[in-house]
């Protein structure tokens, strides 16, 4: 398909700008020391109150969370009124940059940004255009449209794709093996030939909330999917209360579970069979897959939290051993895992709501309503702010992280991850992150707005200025 066909040329620029080093890049917000006069206790390091909460930080219950540890905006933000606005690829030559930072940023006028996925060098943005837009080396790469539904999430396994769509359907799409920049449509959960196979019986109706519906259909918006530990298994989980469990491989709907009192907002699967999903109803939980010859079962082993607020984001690290949760009230709590998980803290990062959250090697990423994304490092229990990373105009909807393939990035700081994040601005920024990045140090101190603008408001009505406490609907996220 013609760039013109697809709403306009304004990557074919692109091709003229190398990509730089990863030492050229944006700086991260102004980073903020851990060594500060007393006068400035309210800019000190941000923890994780493990045990106890210092002084510093010790919140009045009339104040917004993380207030004793405000969000600066970024020498580097851009705005309309840059040159580079409409630039998908935005170079910095500064070769004293700090090693967390913007790598560049993906811009196309067509639509809030709600979901993304990354596998090696390719990256899928999802947004209420209902475009699914492919990225490789930060350029236009392909693209193709769903029939209806914004997209809400991405998952991929192997050469399929599954979305997840506001109008509470899955689409599976197929990569073409002769060319990987076309994807066809494989189908859809569930299939034509399931719905018109149970919908003949009575007993394969449920009731969700005022109508009767077959068990194996999803009644409203799909907000997340989650590929099992093996990839045999995608989990669906939506704003109709109920956690899917799907076979990848036949496309069959095995299970559905009556999860939560109100909107599903994350599910994750993890090791061992573990599985977690998180709602509007402010709780989380965990569920225990299991297996007895064909018939596969979840059951209920913990649930972890139960709080006014919804939980709007859930991450695991790839060992399974601890388990974060974000809140609209804007913090992050944290478990751990070995017999049980138990509770390890909470990280006091951003003054808005969190709305997504990604975990890699020892570092977790927060991402807010307030168009920031906290990075944060774990060592043992203590979790510490290594940057806040800000330039997006609106808030920050998903992340995803995948390891710096690049054979000179690491240059002795250790591990490091490119940062994929998208926004309601319409936008995805890509950043470079090391786990060994030097601690907050001051630069210069701007105070973040944090009004939305107009065109940042999510299309799906999913987002409410007072934390998720007013109304179901806008607990949904």
């Amino acid at each position: 398909m013609k760039d013109d066909e697809r709403g306009g040329g304004m990557f074919a620029d692109s091709e003229t700008i190398p990509r730089g080093k990863f030492g050229n890049h944006a700086h991260s917000d102004p980073n903020i020391s851990s060594t500060m006069s007393s006068e400035s206790n309210d800019y000190s390091m941000r923890n994780s109150s493990a045990s106890a909460i210092s002084p510093a930080c010790s919140l009045d219950p009339s104040r917004m969370s993380g207030e004793c540890s405000p969000i600066t905006m970024s020498p580097w933000n851009q705005t309309s009124s840059s040159p580079f606005a409409k630039s998908p690829w935005q170079p910095f030559e500064d070769n004293n940059a700090p090693q967390n930072g913007l790598i560049g940023s993906l811009v196309r006028e067509e639509g809030h940004i709600y979901s993304l996925a990354a596998t090696g060098d390719l990256l899928y943005t999802g947004s209420d255009s209902k475009n699914i837009r492919v990225w490789k080396n930060l350029k236009e790469f392909s693209g193709f449209k769903s029939n209806s539904g914004l997209v809400k999430a991405i998952v991929i396994s192997g050469d399929k794709l599954f979305t997840g769509h506001q109008d509470g359907k899955i689409r599976v799409w197929r990569v073409s093996s002769k060319d990987p920049s076309v994807h066809k449509r494989a189908g859809t959960l569930p299939t034509m030939m399931d719905i018109f196979k149970y919908s003949v019986k009575p007993s394969n109706y449920i009731q969700v909330k005022r109508q009767k519906t077959l068990w194996i259909k999803h009644s409203d918006a799909v907000s997340c999917l989650s590929l099992s530990e093996d990839k045999k298994l995608l989990y669906s989980a939506s704003w109709d209360r109920t956690l899917k469990v799907w076979r990848i491989d036949s496309s069959k709907c095995l299970e559905s579970i009556h999860a939560h009192d109100d909107a599903v907002n994350s599910v994750v699967a993890s090791v061992e069979g573990l599985v977690y999903t998180g709602a509007a109803d402010g709780t989380v939980k965990v569920w225990k897959r299991e297996q007895n010859g064909k018939i596969i079962k979840h059951s209920l082993v913990q649930a972890l939290l139960k709080q006014e607020s919804a939980v709007t984001a859930l991450a695991v690290n790839a060992s399974g051993s601890i388990v974060y949760c974000g809140s609209s009230d804007g913090l992050v709590n944290f478990w751990q895992r070995e017999k049980q998980l138990s509770h390890g803290g909470v990280l006091k990062g951003h003054k808005l709501a969190v709305l997504c959250l990604a975990a890699a090697g020892n570092l977790v990423f927060s991402g807010s309503a307030d168009k920031t994304i906290c990075v944060w490092r774990r060592e043992g229990v203590i979790h510490t702010c290594l940057s806040v990373l800000a330039g997006h105009t609106g808030p920050v909807k998903c992340l995803a992280v995948e390891h710096d393939r690049d054979i000179n990035a690491n240059n002795g700081h250790g591990p490091r991850w490119i940062v994929y994040s998208g926004s309601l601005d319409k936008s995805v920024k890509v950043w470079g992150v090391s786990e060994q990045a030097p601690e907050l140090t001051p630069v210069a101190m701007v105070q973040q707005r944090m009004g939305f603008d107009a065109d940042s408001l999510p299309s799906d009505g999913s987002y409410s200025s007072s934390a998720g406490r007013s109304s179901s609907h806008n607990r949904r996220y």
